[in-house]
């Protein structure tokens, strides 16, 4: 498969605009506080940036739903994290090469008020089908290794626990896993439109996964950083669930800053170049997404963190 034929980016933009009309779920942001992004800058990068932001409403939401997402959690380095004068090279290769542990619960601390701003969840899309039981998510797959670290709580800012979350993404071509193979929810998948009917794609189940949420509200993932494929800004989805009941279904999304640096500096993805879209510009972003953009820092072993709380009623 030619990764960046445009007859194909064509073909998946048309069919992603018609699936996107389609009516979506419920989240939210919001226990605002200090977050820190780590720009990257021909391969290195600092975890220095002060992206605090205010929680804005998708285009495409349901504005009778109750739950949020964090509108800006802590960026405290924590966990073997480069501080403010550091500078280190992006690590390579996947998760193989990622040695740091996770950082411990500090990184999500927020300031003493709860401030929770209901909005309505984003599209589920049409590359979803039910993962696995893991940890690391990325089956080998190269790309910069991250550590994917979510919180639920709940609108007093208690944790919640017992409840899976599931997270789904592109590998560095932009392509999702297509091996359906042991899954019990497969209705809403575009296996042609998500895989681009690339083999090595539609025979596996890379960045797929779900883990059950600890005494803090935690769950941890490895994987790489997505790529991006056309229309689209970089993004990962997730989804909420208790019960085999969704409490939401949304997706949390980068700056465009960090997108273009990674994309254009970083061996795993400068062949691609930078990706076509830009947040104001995005199909499902476009009206805002402040609230929907993760908090990165950047591990001593050159991989990234990006964590996001998540907020239900």
């Amino acid at each position: 498969m030619e990764s960046n034929s445009q007859d194909s980016y064509n073909g998946r933009r048309k069919v992603l605009k018609s699936i996107l009309s389609v009516a979506v779920a419920a989240i939210a942001t919001g226990c605002g506080s200090e977050s820190t992004t780590a720009s990257a800058t021909g391969g290195s990068a600092s975890s220095t940036t002060d992206s605090s932001t205010d929680t804005s409403t998708d285009s495409s939401t349901d504005s009778s739903t109750d739950s949020s997402t964090d509108s800006g959690s802590t960026g405290s380095d924590a966990g073997g994290s480069t501080d403010s004068t550091e500078t280190v090279d992006w690590a390579t290769g996947g998760t193989k090469n990622m040695t740091a542990d996770f950082p411990d619960d500090s990184l999500f601390e927020s300031s003493d008020s709860c401030q929770v701003s209901l909005t309505g969840s984003l599209t589920e899309g049409p590359c979803y089908f039910d993962g696995d039981y893991l940890e690391d998510i990325s089956d080998a797959q190269t790309g910069l290794p991250m550590m994917l670290c979510l919180q639920l709580i709940d609108q007093n800012c208690e944790p919640l626990s017992g409840y899976e979350i599931e997270v789904w993404h592109c590998n560095v071509d932009g392509l999702y896993s297509g091996d359906t193979s042991g899954s019990s929810d497969t209705d809403g998948f575009s296996s042609g439109f998500c895989t681009d009917n690339d083999s090595e794609a539609l025979a596996s189940r890379w960045f797929r996964g779900i883990q059950v949420t600890d005494s803090s509200g935690r769950v941890n993932f490895k994987s790489c950083f997505p790529g991006w494929y056309s229309s689209r800004v970089i993004h990962i989805h997730f989804r909420v669930r208790q019960n085999n009941s969704d409490e939401v279904v949304s997706q949390f999304t980068f700056t465009d800053d960090f997108c273009t640096e990674i994309c254009t500096s970083h061996t795993d993805y400068a062949s691609r170049g930078a990706p076509d879209t830009l947040i104001a510009s995005d199909t499902v972003f476009s009206s805002g997404a402040d609230g929907y953009i993760f908090n990165t820092q950047q591990n001593d072993d050159g991989s990234l963190v990006a964590y996001k709380r998540i907020i239900i009623s």
